[in-house]
């Protein structure tokens, strides 16, 4: 009997080391954090410029309003092929144009419209404008949407950059935190982030003074100059580190 108790004793005894082990091993196991948020703000030069020829045709049957429109299309992408352009048909239907008689106080029918939009898109300002002053006044065609916009390259680059700095930022911060309480930072556990692109107003190319259509295309300033517009990048990130 005396030597049960004996045995159970030394069971229920190292029982109780055990336990302690893994509550000493579990509170060991919890692994400190901080959490920190990073910023990084850039500006890129926005590279390429576009800008979209409509060619709009009237017609009394869709047959002939879309054979004119075609051919009139034909005729400009063949004449931008000696450009070093990209284009790209945006736009292609047809319907029936209308308009309100006061006399007979009803619509009347006008015939059928044909619209086909090409962008032009080049690299830099120089080239557009050749494009603007080869088709500037032709019958039936229109110029719209003046534009800079960056490349996919260019883009991609200034947000790997940013990303980087942002992630460096929060680092920075939460080492600062860390030594605060005489601590050190480990690896990163997680990291999340967003981002955002606004345009900034600089001056641009000069646009050469020829009779077009561009009035609701393209931001003019009293100089008769294209406003141009560098790209802003702003990246937040939202990090989590390790400290020591």
């Amino acid at each position: 009997m005396k030597k049960t108790l004996i045995w159970i004793g030394t069971v229920i005894g190292a029982g109780a080391v055990m336990a302690m082990a893994f509550n000493l091993l579990e509170r060991n196991a919890i692994v400190r954090t901080v959490s920190v948020n990073g910023e990084c703000i850039t500006t890129f030069k926005k590279d390429k410029t576009a800008i979209t020829l409509r060619v709009t045709t009237l017609a009394p049957t869709a047959a002939e309003s879309m054979k004119m429109a075609t051919e009139k299309a034909s005729q400009i992408t063949k004449q931008l092929e000696t450009l070093p352009v990209e284009m790209q048909t945006t736009q292609f239907n047809s319907y029936e144009k209308t308009e309100w008689n006061r006399d007979a106080q009803k619509s009347v029918t006008l015939g059928i419209e044909t619209t086909i939009a090409i962008e032009v898109s080049a690299n830099g300002m120089t080239t557009i404008e050749t494009v603007l002053a080869q088709f500037a006044g032709q019958n039936d065609i229109y110029t719209e949407n003046l534009r800079m916009y960056a490349s996919p390259a260019i883009t991609k680059a200034a947000l790997e950059k940013c990303l980087g700095d942002a992630t460096e930022n929060a680092r920075v911060r939460a080492t600062a935190m860390a030594a605060g309480d005489g601590r050190q930072v480990g690896k990163m556990l997680s990291v999340s982030y967003g981002t955002q692109t606004t345009d900034v107003a600089v001056p641009a190319y000069g646009l050469m003074r020829t009779k077009m259509n561009v009035a609701e295309a393209a931001a003019m300033d009293t100089a008769g100059t294209i406003v141009g517009k560098d790209a802003e990048l702003s990246v937040s990130v939202s990090a989590i580190f390790e400290i020591k």
